[in-house]
């Protein structure tokens, strides 16, 4: 069994995040940025698969980014992968997750590997939206389960049955292999890569493609295009309300009547 994941660079949610209120997106110089916590959810399954199965030959990953995303395939060979694939060109620099999935699904087209899973994070917390997995199963013309709590893969390797959190209950997929799955928080808890793994990460293989190895992909394909970003809008000041509570509620319901103009 071959597993792909799909992971992408992502700021850390600690990070104060500065917006530049143009089509560049966020002010990036000093930012730190991390692999995303869901796609090493990803990463993770994979490692686990390979640790209770005997079956599973190959664990790559797969990052659409700039230089610095190596950063995030380094710390999934860290926790263990087997080797990455960098999709690195000025070309392909955009913020629209489905151009993202169809220049990645153009990329697992010419890799020479047959895979039987790609794994994908539930969704990214960057853009907070779920669209690569989905998307890359449509171009890549597989089934996909998304948001998968729980699985169970037969022995023979060739279908699973997964569980997925639906409103109010349980859903439980069964499909057959090669499939796609979009992982959710709690189905695995991911490892934390040790120094001498950080360390043997960097001898491991990082194939690297650019424009020249995907003529077919051109920016023009993203669909949809980023105008401008702006942060939201100040919160207005908090007004305290005080005395008893008969008088709080009376200047309550004139400030919701004569100022919010709610009432």
């Amino acid at each position: 069994m071959n597993i792909l994941t799909v992971i992408k660079q992502v700021p850390d949610s600690n990070a104060a995040i500065k917006v530049k209120g143009d089509a560049s997106g966020i002010e990036t110089a000093g930012l730190k940025q991390v692999c995303d916590p869901f796609d090493e959810f990803g990463v993770e399954l994979a490692i686990q698969l390979r640790e209770k199965r005997g079956d599973v030959e190959d664990i790559a990953v797969i990052c659409l980014g700039g230089d610095k995303a190596s950063e995030a395939m380094r710390t999934a060979l860290a926790m263990g992968a087997d080797r990455a694939i960098h999709i690195n060109d000025p070309k392909f620099e955009s913020m629209n997750e489905l151009f993202a999935a169809y220049t990645i699904a153009e990329a697992i087209k010419k890799d020479e590997q047959n895979y039987d899973l790609i794994v994908c994070g539930k969704y990214n917390i960057d853009l907070d939206s779920g669209a690569v997995g989905p998307a890359l199963a449509e171009f890549l013309d597989w089934p996909h389960v998304g948001a998968v709590t729980g699985l169970e893969i037969a022995d023979d390797g060739k279908s699973f049955t997964a569980r997925r959190r639906i409103e109010g209950a349980e859903e439980i997929v069964e499909c057959t292999l090669p499939a796609l799955l979009t992982i959710e928080k709690g189905l695995v808890e991911p490892r934390y890569p040790s120094l001498p793994n950080l360390m043997k990460a960097k001898k491991k293989p990082v194939q690297v493609l650019t424009s020249a190895e995907l003529p077919g992909v051109e920016a023009s394909t993203a669909g949809t295009h980023l105008d401008s970003m702006t942060p939201p809008p100040p919160r207005p000041e908090c007004k305290m309300i005080e005395g008893e509570p008969e008088e709080m509620a009376r200047e309550l319901v004139r400030l919701l009547r004569e100022e919010a103009k709610v009432v």
